[in-house]
């Protein structure tokens, strides 16, 4: 293997280790609410990129672009952690764009600019795909905030109230009225009956 390959391999697993990260960091938000032991930014994220494939197929987008655009929209909290909207007030963040093109910067080339292309679609894209995606981290919270609550957490309502107010696509909204009528193991009765 050549110098510059070897550099960009080793470049492009230091990436992949530092999204390791990720499985590690858990969601501050959750802390303000009450919340002793939140989700990870992984957890949080595999199941924004499944509800975006759902989503997708419910509205005729694209449940793959869907599902990576979903799965990638938090990658830059390895530099920046999980801000809580409240923090934000006090901080001027850099923009996703730079934060990935500083992770990405040793990568392969392909990767570099695919890691780019997918991020600035999210963060500046209005294709169905990418509303479905920011809805799916929208209804992701809005799930997470029921299951707390079931939990015996009651500030969580903001979370909710936040997050319905911000969807836009009708599936989304369907399925968080659903959510929101429901228990967290209702889903199994279907099959215990």
């Amino acid at each position: 293997m050549a110098d510059t390959e070897q550099e960009q391999a080793k470049g492009t697993a230091g990436f992949l280790l530092e999204m390791g990260m990720l499985k590690r960091a858990k969601r501050s938000g959750w802390w303000i609410a009450g919340v002793k032991d939140p989700e990870t930014i992984a957890e949080h994220s595999f199941r924004t990129a499944l509800i975006g494939s759902v989503l997708a197929m419910m509205e005729g987008a694209d449940p793959a672009k869907t599902a990576l655009l979903g799965l990638w929209h938090d990658t830059q909290e390895t530099r920046v952690s999980d801000i809580p909207h409240i923090g934000r007030r006090y901080l001027e963040a850099t923009s996703n764009e730079r934060v990935t093109a500083d992770q990405v910067s040793a990568a392969h080339p392909a990767v570099k600019a695919g890691a780019q292309r997918i991020v600035e679609e999210y963060e500046k894209g209005d294709s169905l795909e990418v509303v479905c995606a920011h809805d799916a981290d929208k209804l992701e919270c809005l799930l997470q905030a029921v299951e707390y609550r079931e939990q015996g957490c009651t500030n969580v309502q903001p979370w909710i109230d936040t997050s319905v107010a911000k969807l836009k696509t009708a599936s989304a909204h369907a399925l968080a009225d659903a959510a929101l009528s429901m228990t967290s193991i209702e889903w199994q009765q279907t099959y215990l009956r």
